[in-house]
């Protein structure tokens, strides 16, 4: 599989030094996933200044479009963060990158299979509370072939996933999924049921997302809240408010109770979605 150059060896193990980063870890982490739809534009308008002023503790982008090789020091690796890129074979293209002040333990870039490792759209932080994965799902709106391979990625996360979850492992899933799963997570959700992003083999499938043991932290934590985190560019949806709620963070199973918050964040601009969060209060002591 083809990954822009990276090492794509699974979960590259890091040399350098570890043995304060348990106890350098937060009590209290705050992990934000954005699809920023370009991030050197995001950048260039100076949209990404929030990073530093909300005291984020992960930031996830997707669809960043990009190679880390054209970017400015300052945008590849923002003061005061580790950063790790993914990027695809075809430029200005999906790509994802993980921003985090901590130092992951290993990093991995794809899902192991060639049909949906060539796009930029899978990177995997480790850190020892536990392993991030930053995706940006396929999206299915060009039409019914595009649907079907959305769906096979599903599945095969959802493989990949499983066994992670039946182990034990304490992991985040988060980034632009590209399904609004219930009427809640919609505006419009009757004209929209034959539309791609509410199809019910969408829907249907992103549910075994919860069969197999993950727990949408916006919806566990506001189960009766409408908020949204995408809006169509074309006809002012966004000043409306008419949008879906595209964009989620998962959680495993055993950090249901480590959930301390959950938001959408409308107030930060510069893509046609906005940040979604999540706080969360890991095991150990607070350093």
């Amino acid at each position: 599989m083809a990954q822009s150059g990276y090492n794509s060896r699974d979960l590259r193990r890091r040399p350098r030094r570890l043995a304060n980063y348990q106890t350098a870890m937060p009590h209290t982490q705050t992990i934000y996933s954005w699809n920023v739809n370009g991030v050197r534009a995001v950048a260039s308008r100076g949209q990404l200044g929030w990073l530093h002023e909300r005291g984020a503790d992960v930031l996830a982008l997707q669809e960043t479009k990009t190679h880390p090789d054209k970017l400015s020091a300052t945008l590849h690796r923002p003061n005061g963060y580790h950063s790790e890129w993914c990027a695809g074979d075809v430029a200005h293209y999906c790509g994802v990158a993980t921003f985090s002040r901590q130092l992951p333990l290993a990093v991995s870039r794809g899902l192991g299979h060639p049909l949906f490792d060539t796009e930029g759209r899978v990177l995997v932080t480790a850190f020892p509370q536990f392993t991030l994965y930053n995706i940006y799902f396929p999206s299915g709106s060009s039409g019914p072939e595009r649907v079907a391979h959305k769906l096979a990625f599903y599945a095969h996360f959802l493989d990949v996933i499983r066994p992670r979850l039946a182990a034990g492992e304490r992991i985040v899933v988060l980034g632009d999924v590209n399904t609004a799963y219930a009427p809640i997570d919609l505006a419009r959700w009757r004209e929209n049921a034959k539309t791609s992003g509410f199809l019910p083999e969408e829907r249907a499938a992103l549910g075994e997302f919860f069969a197999a043991g993950l727990v949408d932290s916006f919806r566990h934590h506001r189960p009766d809240t409408a908020a949204y985190s995408w809006w169509s560019q074309r006809t002012g949806a966004r000043e409306r408010n008419i949008g879906w709620r595209l964009d989620y963070i998962f959680v495993s199973e055993n950090l249901r109770d480590s959930i301390v918050d959950a938001a959408i964040h409308p107030d930060i601009v510069g893509s046609d979605h906005c940040p979604v969060s999540v706080t969360l209060r890991l095991p150990g002591e607070p350093s």
